[in-house]
């Protein structure tokens, strides 16, 4: 997924404040838009390290400096509200936490949901536009989509940031942000084969279920989870009972797991993707009387429904990808790019091969936690991504209590 980082061809821009003068007389900056990434002065420019990011967002305020220096609109492009409860739940508050922690102000960003339509998000984009927005970040419906976005707006001289979904066949000049997706899957994988071991599951035959094959994280995703159950299958240990088409819709993943339940009655375990599709496959196993710690399923975002079904034996668990660090990440990729400053290596961290264009996207990586009933007190409660009185209210009061959740 990594590889070795191709340099931008980016021009060099004019730094005022306090920066040194870096460009020559025949460096420019495009009409309208975002500056060009500059070499940044270390004396100069704060360092900010991806894993230096907290719950409490303090890091964003090393980068007032840089906000003060910036102009334009950054406009952060939202997909829907559907596939996942993130996008309104987390992506949109912390993402304005960061901005403003910063200290931009209400009228310097803006965050749009495109409520699941491309023709929205692409008039959303072509507002940012004439509007004068200098940064971009996209988290797309569709790599095809994404990338006529994108790339319209390079044309008129903003600078583009991928956020959490990789864009093939994108722009080149562009960064992207998110986690390692192929770790994600990874921890995805290996979760299911301990809770094979841990609920005592005998002659396993699971459904490896996906998201949307149209989504490039969902390829990812299910590359990680592969390497993991693959050797598996290979030695006999367990069955792949199939491999279904795709999705991010949960009514959709329901009907799939139906049909695939009833036409084999072996299946006795599923890989679901994300904890939206787990929680509809464990809503038919529900209807069917299937009890806890018997059907393993997995997940991640560590949503409510995810955590709480972890909680009470239906879901393995779910890996948290702690979307403060990510949104962090993208607000202070974008306030370098909006300040004409090229961001320091320990802020883009990595590369990602987009594999229609065969070049490596400079990217920005946090760090996945895989999350049970034993470590969710220390990690998504005591990061305050989710409320105990929410966490813990009815029937799950009783295994908020086993697992030391108060």
């Amino acid at each position: 997924m990594t590889s070795s980082r191709k340099p931008f061809m980016l021009t060099a821009v004019f730094l005022t404040g306090a920066l040194a003068l870096t460009s020559c007389s025949s460096d420019s900056t495009a009409d309208g838009g975002a500056a060009s990434p500059a070499a940044s002065d270390s004396a100069m420019v704060p360092e900010i390290d991806v894993a230096a990011f907290t719950a409490d967002f303090s890091e964003m305020a090393k980068l007032t400096d840089i906000a003060a220096q910036g102009s334009g609109l950054i406009q952060v492009l939202l997909p829907d509200t559907t596939t996942s409860t993130r996008y309104v739940q987390y992506d949109a508050p912390y993402l304005t936490q960061a901005f403003e922690a910063a200290g931009l102000s209400a009228d310097q960003f803006k965050i749009d949901n495109a409520q699941g339509d491309v023709q929205t998000m692409q008039t959303q984009a072509d507002a940012a536009i004439a509007s004068g927005a200098s940064v971009l970040l996209v988290d797309p419906l569709d790599s095809g989509s994404g990338a006529a976005i994108e790339q319209k707006a390079v044309d008129a001289g903003l600078a583009v940031i991928d956020y959490d979904r990789l864009v093939l066949g994108g722009p080149q000049d562009r960064y992207y942000v998110s986690f390692d997706n192929v770790s994600v899957g990874e921890k995805i994988g290996q979760g299911m084969v301990e809770c094979v071991d841990a609920w005592g599951l005998a002659d396993p035959n699971l459904l490896v279920m996906a998201g949307d094959p149209k989504d490039n994280n969902a390829k990812l995703f299910k590359e990680g989870y592969m390497s993991v159950l693959d050797p598996k299958f290979t030695d006999g240990s367990y069955v792949n009972a199939g491999e279904p088409a795709g999705t991010w819709v949960p009514a959709d993943a329901a009907t799939t797991f139906e049909q695939q339940w009833t036409a084999d009655g072996k299946i006795n375990a599923v890989v679901t993707p994300n904890d939206d599709n787990a929680n509809a496959v464990i809503a038919v196993l529900k209807k069917n009387k299937i009890g806890a710690e018997t059907f393993p399923t997995t997940g991640q975002d560590a949503s409510l429904p995810g955590l709480q079904n972890i909680l009470t034996g239906f879901q393995c668990g779910t890996v948290y990808k702690p979307i403060y660090l990510e949104a962090q990440t993208a607000a202070a990729l974008a306030l370098y790019l909006r300040a004409g400053l090229e961001p320091p290596s320990t802020l883009v961290n990595a590369t990602t091969a987009d594999s229609e264009l065969g070049v490596d996207i400079p990217s920005a990586y946090a760090v996945p936690i895989w999350v049970t009933s034993e470590n969710m007190g220390e990690t998504v409660v005591a990061d305050g991504a989710v409320e105990v009185a929410e966490l813990c209210a009815g029937d799950v009061q009783d295994a908020c209590t086993e697992a030391g959740i108060s």
